[in-house]
């Protein structure tokens, strides 16, 4: 059973476990409340809360999600009242002489950072913004100063916009949470970059992934218990096509949850495994689920409900909800949800699963052919203003206007309007990013464009100071990438690989391969030529002549075809 009660105006609650006590003081904030331009700041602020509890015995840790922040503890009493009282104390006055020391370890975690399914889809559902934020990597971290630091936990980290809970024997003695006053934080309204569901996108090669969005009940629960098994009977155990096939969910935080169902594939069965997968979901949605296999999953989960410990786990989320007004449910109410489930609720489940689905295909696959529309690489339109041609032939055009900036190439267009972006990513030696909030990257590289200082200083000017983002130094500028306009992703952290629109330039050495080739062609062609029309009556009835002279012409060819390959604009 658990308990409620208070803790200095702080609200808590309490569930009975043997052993070692374990805690957790959870806020209202998270990732989804930031911006592109000042993402990590609520991670540093844990980092730094979390400095002065030192090197202890006991266990202790910090957790930045979506929409919640988490410090967490296992010890005895006297350890849970040492360590709360240190982490609020810290919190209204963070060590500011740790903040150059954080940022470092924050950047080193981020390098070893591994991508989820969240960082896979984040951007692609809500774009630059909100819960799509996971998707990018910290670039906020470098420029934050100690004032804005500090006024970020003023303003989130207080005690309305906080809640505790204690899994132990008992309630601590003495506890206390001395944090500054504040208000209670609603949770973000969440953000689409989708126009239609459902969609897709292509990225990877060896995974098909599927998400969704459903509402956060025991229909919803049985349905990712129901694909989760479809998907590992037809893809591993029947078809023998994938290693790892599954479903799984996890809480978005505000009564949603996100459902992620996965699939391994080998190049040469991408196909196999995409149409298998597709076949799952659309099965489930149409003929649903066999009575007998939803008794089965539903005793599984009504049994894990059940469980001694079934309280005591569930108080982080319990917690996280009473910050979002979300009601508490018992085991004895989720078990009731459970029992009344049918298999027509769960049909509709998987109806609903599938309308909101986004899906990854393995990079050169399509699945409109399902019935999935493309999700959008490109915007709807162009802003008006000065042109300036790419230095590559065949190369995007860069408009520079009033209103924002945009690439055109082959009647497609990639724009981000001042109004709309997200964040300006801004390096010393010229280089410049530009992310609108619906995920569209534009690249501006020195080189790649005639854009003169003033052009590009307008830019710098035009765009809002809250976007602005001051890069650090890059080594060795990265060379662009050819690719068509697309959303910029975790992946793009340092310079414009992988990013939107950009022209491609030869490098030095490309440059004098092909003229080396041109100048051997050009050689071969004039003997082919030359042989052709000065051949005197006996070479002219001679087939090993000729025959020659078509050896050395098709070497001709070959090359300058050679040439024009390496030379040609490519897409991404």
């Amino acid at each position: 059973m658990i308990h409620r009660f208070e803790v200095d105006g702080v609200p808590a609650l309490h569930a009975p476990r043997p052993g070692r006590t374990a805690a957790g003081l959870v806020f209202r904030v998270g990732r989804a409340d930031e911006t592109l331009a000042r993402t990590g700041i609520t991670h540093l602020v844990e980092h730094l809360a979390l400095h002065r509890s030192g090197v202890q015995v006991h266990r202790f840790n910090g957790a930045t999600g979506q929409l919640h922040t988490h410090f967490l503890l296992e010890g005895d009493d006297h350890e849970i009242r040492a360590f709360l009282r240190c982490v609020c104390e810290s919190l209204t006055a963070l060590p500011m002489d740790r903040l150059e020391t954080e940022k470092t370890i924050l950047r080193t975690e981020e390098a070893g950072r591994g991508t989820g399914a969240a960082e896979a889809t984040g951007l692609w559902r809500y774009g630059a913004q909100g819960h799509g934020l996971v998707s990018y990597p910290e670039w906020g971290v470098p420029g934050l100063d100690p004032q804005t630091v500090q006024h970020w936990a003023d303003t989130w980290f207080t005690r309305e916009n906080a809640a505790l809970w204690i899994a132990g024997e008992r309630i601590p003695d003495d506890l206390r949470l001395p944090l500054r006053p504040g208000r209670r934080m609603p949770a973000p309204q969440p953000t689409s970059a989708l126009p239609v569901t459902p969609a897709y996108f292509a990225a990877g090669q060896r995974q098909v992934l599927f998400e969704t969005l459903l509402p956060r009940t025991a229909a919803a629960d049985l349905y990712t218990a129901c694909l989760d098994r479809e998907l590992f009977q037809d893809l591993r155990q029947d078809g023998g096509l994938s290693y790892t096939a599954g479903a799984d969910h996890a809480d978005r935080g505000d009564g949603i949850l996100t459902v992620t169902a996965l699939a391994d594939a080998l190049p040469e069965q991408q196909d196999a495994v995409l149409g298998g997968f597709v076949d799952v979901l659309a099965r489930l949605a149409v003929a649903g689920v066999d009575p007998d296999t939803l008794d089965a999953l539903r005793r599984r989960a009504d049994a894990a409900h059940a469980a001694p410990d079934a309280d005591p786990a569930r108080l982080p989320g319990c917690a996280a909800d009473l910050l979002l007004d979300l009601p508490l449910r018992t085991p004895d109410e989720i078990r009731a949800e459970l029992a009344a489930v049918t298999a027509e609720d769960v049909r509709t489940v998987a109806q609903q699963a599938l309308g909101n689905g986004l899906l990854r295909v393995p990079a050169g696959r399509r699945a409109d052919w399902a019935g999935y529309a493309e999700a959008p690489l490109h915007s709807a339109d162009a802003v008006e203003g000065s042109r300036h041609r790419s230095h590559e032939s065949g190369g995007p055009d860069l408009v520079v206007g009033r209103a924002g900036v945009s690439l055109l190439r082959e009647g497609e267009a990639a724009t981000v309007r001042y109004d709309a972006c997200a964040a300006y990513l801004a390096w010393p030696d010229g280089g410049r990013r530009l992310i609108g909030t619906d995920g569209i990257c534009i690249e501006i590289e020195p080189g790649c464009f005639a854009v003169d200082a003033h052009t590009l200083a307008s830019i710098d000017a035009s765009v809002p100071h809250p976007a602005y983002v001051r890069m650090p130094p890059r080594p060795i500028p990265s060379r662009p990438t050819p690719a068509r306009p697309s959303r910029s992703t975790r992946s793009s952290t340092s310079g414009p690989a992988g990013a939107a629109g950009t022209a491609v330039r030869s490098s030095p050495v490309q440059l004098a391969v092909n003229m080396v080739l041109t100048l051997v062609a050009g050689l071969f062609l004039l003997f082919a030529l030359g042989g052709a029309l000065g051949a005197d009556d006996e070479s002219r009835a001679d087939p090993v002549y000729w025959g020659v002279l078509v050896v050395a012409a098709g070497i001709a060819a070959a090359l300058l075809r050679s040439v024009w390959r390496r030379s040609r604009p490519r897409r991404g």
